[in-house]
């Protein structure tokens, strides 16, 4: 037996949140990567992994595919995405400030 998604996050608004977070931040990575940089001028590649993996969960989640495996659905969880691309959204403030 599966476990659904909770039904909010089913529904075309939420999915629609995910591609509007998603894709600014997927093209500032992709066109202007050293927006991303620190005050040192380096980058933290664990972190940016981790928001690259938030990117992936909002795309998958904003599509509208829903893994099967419960072991996918708990990895990309949109939830999760969120709060990683927030983390990148931080990165990006504080490396502009």
């Amino acid at each position: 037996m599966t476990t659904e998604l909770r039904p909010w996050l089913r529904r075309g608004v939420s999915r629609a949140v995910s591609l509007l977070l998603a894709a600014p931040l997927a093209l500032v990575l992709l066109i202007h990567p050293a927006a991303m940089l620190d005050a040192d001028g380096g980058y933290s590649h664990g972190l940016l992994m981790l928001v690259m993996w938030g990117i992936s969960s909002a795309f998958i989640h904003g599509v509208g595919f829903d893994p099967y495996s419960r072991v996918w659905r708990t990895v990309f969880h949109p939830l999760g995405g969120w709060l990683l691309m927030g983390l990148g959204y931080l990165i990006l403030w504080r490396a502009q400030g």
